[in-house]
């Protein structure tokens, strides 16, 4: 017990100095703009982008595992499934602040749905995520109510704050219980192909950006889906293998390598595509889809792809997960996940940087001089300050919520 408190103290010193240099962050970004941020007139988008593609990867793959629970009945994974619920959303409102943060005006964000553009895939985007916002605060809320009009009877914060949030319902009888399981299933059904489309959304957008022939691939929606599923999955594996109370258990173990099977098999798939992305480009050997790679692999930044996403998002995972010492450990498959979670960052900057860092014209850095353009990205400390407060938020929002 001692050792769990000290470990909850550690956490919140760490979330309370995450925010802190969030708060920093912020104030620069509000006060400066866009000025101290490192993207510039070639290379757009950023440090936030890619945090934004990164956390609807986690949402929407964290989703996706609860509707083998909610809409498939797997029962097997009852006991992530309301995590995954939680999960998902909390992921999702970090997305949203992270492109929040990256809009030249974020004041008129609102615009888009009084002044939409209807070719615009931006737009379609944003009402997918608003749509899906919504559904996963009905399902969390019909899958927590009965809890919540339980919890509204304990004294003090905990339970005016569940009080307000069981919005007056009171019936806690089983077939209100059943009536609540339907409602989720149906959300669940509905959430499956919204979710799909967010992910599939995301990879369109980069399919149809035709001037960067790198990301123009049909084959960019299905690597968002896939490797949205490891990521998410690994971030539920690790979650639960270290953060759930009956961890220490048989049946937590049990369950914490029946995820690291699933996780491998999808690791193995995303390996499978990401093979299929680089050989087929090589092969093809055009420059302008080449040069991107060449730079992601061999570039100033070659350690972000071999160390971050080839080690800790293949390497260390498939290990850990199919050598029979460590794939029947809780702890280690919770490291294979972690790894997971932490090598997609490196994913998703792969994705956004290296082909905007290639110049379509060949001199075109020099054709201005101007420190704005260049084809080299670091991001700020602004970016970071934010993007550190915006993962402190999330962890201060999940500590506060999940049980």
């Amino acid at each position: 017990m001692n050792n769990d408190k000290g470990l909850s103290i550690a956490y919140w010193v760490v979330v309370v100095a995450m925010l802190a240099v969030g708060v920093i962050g912020m104030y620069w970004r509000i006060t400066a703009g866009h000025t101290m941020a490192n993207y510039g007139e070639l290379i757009v988008w950023g440090l936030w982008v890619a945090m934004y593609i990164y956390f609807i990867g986690l949402s929407a793959g964290a989703f996706l595992f609860s509707s083998l629970v909610y809409v498939f009945g797997v029962e097997r994974f009852r006991p992530i499934a309301r995590l995954a619920l939680f999960t998902a959303l909390v992921s999702l409102l970090m997305a949203l602040l992270n492109i929040w943060f990256d809009i030249g005006h974020m004041e008129r964000f609102f615009e888009v749905y009084i002044r939409p553009n209807l070719f615009s895939m931006m737009a379609w985007m944003i009402w997918l995520y608003t749509g899906y916002l919504v559904l996963l605060l009905f399902a969390l809320w019909f899958e927590s109510r009965q809890d919540l009009v339980k919890w509204s009877q304990k004294p003090g914060l905990s339970g005016t704050i569940s009080r307000w949030l069981a919005l007056g319902s009171k019936e806690t009888s089983s077939s209100s219980r059943q009536r609540d399981e339907k409602v989720v299933k149906v959300l669940g059904f509905i959430g499956i192909p919204l979710a799909i489309l967010c992910l599939g959304g995301e990879g369109a957008l980069f399919g149809v950006v035709s001037a960067r022939p790198a990301g123009s691939s049909g084959l960019f929606p299905l690597l968002f889906l896939v490797s949205a599923l490891v990521s998410g999955g690994g971030l539920l594996t690790a979650i639960y293998a270290f953060l759930a109370p009956n961890r220490g258990s048989e049946a937590h173990r049990k369950l914490v390598v029946d995820l690291g099977k699933l996780i491998l098999g999808l690791t193995l798939l995303d390996i499978l595509f990401t093979f299929a992305e680089y050989s087929i480009a090589m092969y093809g050997a055009i420059p302008s889809e080449v040069s991107p790679l060449l730079k992601t692999m061999t570039g100033p930044f070659w350690y972000v792809f071999w160390i971050g996403q080839v080690g800790l998002g293949m390497v260390i995972p498939v290990v850990l997960l199919a050598w029979k010492r460590t794939r029947q450990s809780a702890v280690w498959v919770g490291l294979a996940g972690a790894s997971i979670v932490l090598a997609f960052v490196s994913v998703r900057l792969n994705i956004v940087i290296p082909p905007l860092s290639v110049p379509e014209l060949q001199g075109l850095e020099q054709a201005v001089p101007s420190v704005r353009m260049s084809m080299t990205y670091v991001p700020s400390l602004m970016e970071w300050f934010l993007s550190i407060g915006i993962v402190g938020l999330g962890m201060a929002l999940f500590a506060l919520g999940y049980n």
